[in-house]
């Protein structure tokens, strides 16, 4: 694998910026791929790696930068939960890491960079150094993957009786013995003109 600053680099191009979450995410990843023993997440393994992520906020981009994985490849699952934290899991061997950053490392951030007065670039440097016992929790998790989450070709597709969309995935609802897109049985997110 890369290094991490080859890592951050390439994930703060892509970004737009380099930042807290940028150090964060490309950290947070390693780890990741450390704990569940993937080496080359962009390569010959890419098959085998699946991420969730709990937040979409600047890590998540470097966490993808990092991995390969993406929501358009199918390998990143975006849950909206709001927490700055991310499980990575190898379909292979079932091996799951969830990584959670400890929100006491930002006022940690004070006692590796004291000479920053500026407290976003004081966290910006002192998460590139802090130890990832003080930056992270990690724990050790078990997941069930649903089928119909899993990379690769859809499972199923169905059309909307009600619009005439195509909804694949499982992502269908059934409602009044009707199979119907989530839009029309919940309710659109946008309005047709």
């Amino acid at each position: 694998m890369e290094t991490f600053a080859e890592l951050l680099e390439r994930s703060t191009k892509i970004h737009g910026h380099i930042c807290a979450g940028q150090v964060i995410g490309v950290r947070m990843a390693m780890i990741g791929l450390r704990e569940i023993n993937i080496n080359d997440p962009r390569g010959k393994e890419r098959k085998s790696l699946y991420v969730l992520v709990e937040i979409d906020r600047c890590a998540t981009d470097a966490i993808q930068s990092v991995t390969g994985c993406s929501l358009g490849k199918r390998s990143l699952k975006w849950l909206d939960y709001g927490i700055m934290a991310a499980t990575f899991v190898n379909l292979t061997t079932a091996k799951a890491v969830r990584i959670t950053a400890r929100e006491e490392s930002r006022e940690l951030a004070r006692n590796y960079a004291p000479e920053i007065d500026n407290k976003y670039k004081q966290q910006l440097e002192a998460y590139r150094i802090m130890p990832e016992d003080e930056l992270f929790k990690i724990e050790q998790v078990k997941i069930n993957i649903p089928e119909c989450d899993l990379p690769g070709r859809p499972k199923k597709r169905v059309q909307c009786q009600k619009c005439g969309d195509w909804v694949q995935d499982c992502r269908e609802i059934e409602k009044d013995d009707l199979v119907l897109c989530r839009s029309c049985a919940l309710g659109r997110y946008y309005q047709p003109l």
